[in-house]
C-alpha cells in the first residue's frame, strides 16, 4: 500500500498507492485513507493513482471532492500519476 516519492518536500507525508485497484474500491481506500490521516493530524497526503486510463485517478477526485477535511488537491507537476492533498 506504501510507496515511496522522491520529492524532498513531501518527505514525510504519508502516502497510499492504488495501483492495479478497482474504481470502488479505490474510493474507500482513499476515504479511510483520508480519515487516517486526520486522526494523526497530518496535513499533507500523497496517493499515487497511476496514469493508465484515469479509473483510479477519478475515483480519487470524486471522494476528495467530496471530503469536507480536504482542503486542496492537485496532480503533482512532476509526476500527473500522483496527486498532493491538502488538509484542513
Amino acid at each position: 500500500m506504501n510507496s515511496k516519492v522522491n520529492d524532498p518536500f513531501l518527505y514525510g507525508c504519508p502516502i497510499l498507492d492504488l495501483h492495479g485497484e478497482t474504481y470502488e474500491t479505490s474510493k474507500v481506500m482513499t476515504k479511510i485513507f483520508i480519515d487516517d490521516a486526520i486522526k494523526t493530524k497530518d496535513k499533507k497526503v500523497v496517493i499515487i493513482h497511476g496514469k493508465g486510463m484515469g479509473i483510479v485517478k477519478e475515483a480519487v477526485y470524486s471522494e476528495l471532492k467530496l471530503n469536507k477535511y480536504v482542503k486542496s488537491y492537485h496532480t503533482d507537476n512532476f509526476n500527473d500519476g500522483m496527486t498532493i492533498v491538502e488538509l484542513k
